[in-house]
């Protein structure tokens, strides 16, 4: 019984340890974010090697989703007689759900365990030490243009994945499952709203964006300085960055409804 009391106690200690790294350097962060939109060119190499090089795997998963969601959709559909409404139901998902959700768990996977792995590896191998030494702010320098580029990309990822995945659900839904094409685009002009339909996946990829960056650096800036721990950081920002994502989710979702 005390083993599994100091186990339990040991635990809680870590997390409530790392939790509260977390926040003081998300805090230690805010200062720096003014001066480095000065810095676009930081900003844009980083857009490109964490968003840029993610397109391919945004627009596969994407595209393949949104069959997959017209050949599950059409099933339920059928059995009401709402097989027009196919394209209003894929959009509003894609738009609202799908297209946030999984193109920013593609991100951590990708390029937030990459962004973890390198900061990792450049603690391990001094040459933040080395920044140190020769007044140069880590921070300023690699930190804060990876996260600015990682809030960038995921919202842009999103909506190419959502675009992508439209797509896959029209060439099923159209031309394999044979609905019509007129009713299929007239019910999504009618049914998603600009506003709040999209407005409302632009701010969840926003806020994912910014938890998968932030989660990012943070692992990998702070990661112990051995092969073990730049792969502990790069494992760590995956499955956190993917827990936030989901419980973020749940809690911007249940925001929306009425009466909640």
């Amino acid at each position: 019984m005390s083993t599994l009391v100091r186990n339990s106690w040991l635990s809680f200690s870590e997390f409530a340890a790392t939790f509260g790294g977390f926040q003081m350097f998300s805090f230690r962060l805010l200062p720096y974010l003014p001066g480095a939109l000065l810095k676009p060119r930081l900003i844009s190499e980083q857009i490109y090697s964490i968003g840029v090089l993610s397109l391919v795997l945004t627009m596969f998963g994407g595209f393949f989703v949104g069959t997959v969601l017209a050949l599950q959709s059409y099933g339920t559909l059928v059995e009401f007689g709402q097989v027009d409404a196919l394209g209003a139901f894929a959009a509003e998902a894609l738009v609202r759900e799908l297209g946030p959700v999984v193109a920013a768990l593609l991100f951590a996977g990708r390029a937030g365990s990459a962004v973890a792995s390198e900061l990792g590896l450049m603690r391990a191998t001094d040459q933040i030490a080395a920044m140190e030494l020769m007044a140069v702010d880590p921070i300023e320098r690699i930190v804060v243009p990876r996260f600015i580029a990682g809030i960038i990309s995921v919202p842009l990822l999103a909506a190419i994945f959502s675009t992508v995945g439209m797509l896959g659900v029209y060439l099923v839904g159209v031309h394999l499952l044979r609905v019509d094409a007129g009713a299929f685009w007239t019910h999504i002009h009618d049914r998603v709203d600009l506003f709040e339909d999209l407005g409302n996946g632009m701010f969840k990829s926003f806020v994912f964006g910014i938890s998968a960056s932030l989660m990012g650096v943070y692992e990998g800036f702070n990661a112990a300085p051995t092969p073990a721990g730049v792969s502990r950081a790069a494992t760590r920002t995956v499955v956190i960055t993917s827990v936030w994502i989901l419980l973020f989710d749940f809690i911007l979702t249940g925001s929306t409804l009425p009466g909640i």
